[in-house]
């Protein structure tokens, strides 16, 4: 199975298409330019949406749903958001089929049922979660409000990529409300705080925090945060943002609330989100020629146990080990899966759970028992070792931990050497081409600037770093004054 698979160095891009398909985590549907999400790529969201859910929890969010569809006179209340996703709207203008005289057996747009006012399906919910605020905000006492809401939206692609650019995807967008500005950035900022906790703790991604360029905003927003995160092929991924959205939601759709002084204010908003484009994050930070390599914290299955035998009484002699085993590492709270299926061979079943991703395999075979003792193989080093049966439990715990961590150390090592400062714009090219990765230089701070560097090496502004030190320089391309680095890459 694993065999087969376009080798990254050969084509990175048809790499990733065949491996999103060939570990059965997502597959073109009928609908163009939208995914089919199978069970096994849906059993990582799920576990990726667990651990936000529980983080947005732990900070005092609570979730909400709101409609698919908002009326279109909403959605152009802020002017800036509406024109920002303008292009990719999908809009519904009729609400009924009916036969067609011309084509029996065929079904037209009833051209009576046309809808008093369009509806443009949500590609974001500012517009109709704030008309919703309006009529839950009074007063001083109402605030902060904290809601998230787990959704599908739409936003028409022509170019898609299964999880990287879908015209529909799964995400949860955060939607929070407050009575002062210094409020609305702190949570805008500890979001994403949340946002590179996740990335790190669980997917095993190292990310830089940053602010977007003007340019790279959000469309209404004053100021986007965002973690950026780099892929295997030295290109950067936008993993998550952020949002302070000032006042200009609030004045679009009048939300007001009474201080405490009793003086009628306008709220002050965040929207922030992350969505299944974390999952092509997590494919393309991690795997290799062989298939998927899932960090630990987000496998659905950490542990797979293959029992190798030639007759029905090894077979039960095996399972009657294996079933206190998986008792004891459930207890301890590893997921695992006994592949007991008769109709593969146990160099299938390897070749499978190897693509697939599984942290670790445990395979036992008669002479095993014989022996007291197991084979243990990693997926993240290809690695495999004799162990004893004795202890197992202890020793599986400690190799996931050991799994996580190295794959943290691996990507983070890959940042950090494909991070490259320089000071002219000959070397700034020179890097795009030869070694991809980061470039950190001076800008002047001016789009024009940031436009023209796009429109020759198409490399952007991926973030200006929270944590780049004031330092004094001129910029890489027009040598104007500037006061810091910020980070170019090409991008996803």
């Amino acid at each position: 199975m694993g065999k087969n698979l376009t080798s990254r160095s050969e084509d990175y891009s048809k790499w990733y298409n065949e491996l999103v398909v060939k570990a059965d985590l997502a597959e073109n549907s009928a609908v163009r330019g939208c995914m089919v999400i199978k069970p096994y790529g849906y059993a990582i969201w799920e576990k990726m949406q667990a651990e936000l859910d529980r983080m947005f929890k732990e900070t005092g969010h609570q979730n909400a749903y709101f409609p698919l569809f908002v009326p279109k006179s909403l959605f152009e209340a802020e002017e800036k958001n509406a024109e920002g996703f303008a292009k990719e709207c999908a809009v519904v203008t009729h609400y009924r089929l009916q036969n067609d005289p011309d084509n029996p057996g065929k079904l037209r747009v009833d051209p009576e049922a046309k809808l008093e006012e369009e509806l443009v399906v949500r590609p974001t919910s500012e517009a109709i979660i704030w008309n919703t605020y309006k009529g839950w905000i009074q007063s001083y006492r109402d605030l902060p409000l904290l809601i998230n809401q787990w959704a599908n939206v739409v936003r028409w692609e022509m170019r898609t990529r299964l999880f990287l650019r879908t015209a529909e995807f799964l995400w949860q967008e955060g939607h929070t409300a407050h009575s002062t500005k210094k409020e609305a950035i702190a949570e805008a900022e500890q979001m994403n705080d949340i946002y590179a906790e996740f990335a790190q703790n669980f997917m095993a991604i190292p990310v830089v925090k940053g602010l977007k360029t003007e340019s790279e905003r959000f469309a209404g927003a004053d100021e986007t945060y965002c973690i950026e995160a780099l892929m295997q092929d030295g290109k950067a991924l936008q993993a998550g943002t952020s949002h302070f959205l000032g006042q200009n939601f609030a004045k679009a759709f009048d939300v007001k609330f009474t201080s405490k002084e009793g003086k009628q204010e306008y709220v002050w908003a965040t929207s922030w989100g992350v969505s299944t484009r974390l999952m092509g994050a997590l494919i393309m930070t991690h795997s290799d020629d062989k298939g998927l390599v899932l960090p630990p914290n987000l496998a659905p299955n950490q542990v797979v146990i293959v029992p190798i035998f030639k007759t029905e009484d090894q077979f039960d002699e095996i399972t009657n080990v294996v079933t206190p085993l998986m008792k004891t590492l459930r207890s301890k709270g590893v997921t695992v899966k006994y592949d007991k299926r008769d109709t593969l061979r146990p160099g299938a079943k390897f070749a499978q759970h190897e693509l697939q991703g599984v942290p670790l395999r445990i395979a036992i075979g008669a002479r095993d028992l014989e022996n007291g003792t197991v084979e243990l193989a990693r997926r993240d080093t290809l690695t495999k070792e004799i162990a004893t049966l004795e202890g197992i439990e202890d020793k599986v715990v400690a190799l996931l931990k050991e799994i996580q961590s190295s794959l943290y150390d691996r990507a983070l090592e890959y940042k950090n050497t494909h991070t490259t400062k320089v000071d002219t714009f000959e070397e700034f090219k020179n890097v795009l081409e030869t070694k991809g990765g980061f470039v950190s230089a001076h800008w002047d701070g001016t789009i024009e600037t940031e436009d023209k560097i796009k429109e020759i090496t198409k490399a952007t502004i991926r973030c200006v770093p929270l944590d780049s030190e004031n330092e004094e320089g001129k910029c890489v391309f027009t040598g104007n004054i500037s006061l810091k680095r910020v980070l170019f890459a090409k991008a996803y």
